[in-house]
């Protein structure tokens, strides 16, 4: 899995490409995410549309960046959502706890507009 990293004003988005199932991917993802904590930048959007496969891992890694980002006082949104994790969102009831945007633009406006 390739992470790539643009900042919009406070906002980190995180475009992913390839699959989250594990391993060296999860761990990855998850170390960005605490460096991004650590420099201080508290807001992030994970635009999944070039994700081909997600699995419990992948949405664990998803789940432990949201709670990372929470309790320092920022939050985590997806973007670009493929109909396949959609519906694996539906499947779990994770669809009630992540917020899903069409584009990665709009999530970074809900952070302005939030």
């Amino acid at each position: 899995m390739n992470i790539r990293e643009e900042l919009k004003s406070d906002v980190a988005i995180l475009t992913l490409r390839g699959e989250l199932i594990g391993g060296q991917e999860t761990i990855a993802l998850q170390d960005h995410i605490k460096g991004l904590i650590a420099d201080g930048i508290k807001n992030v959007v994970v635009d999944l549309a070039k994700v081909k496969w997600l699995n419990s891992s992948g949405f664990g890694v998803l789940l432990g960046g949201l709670t990372s980002l929470r309790n320092a006082g920022g939050d985590l949104k997806l973007a670009d959502v493929t109909e396949r994790v959609e519906s694996l969102l539906m499947m779990t009831k994770l669809i009630t706890i992540f917020e899903t945007f069409e584009t990665k633009e709009r999530a970074v406006v809900s952070f302005i507009k939030g």
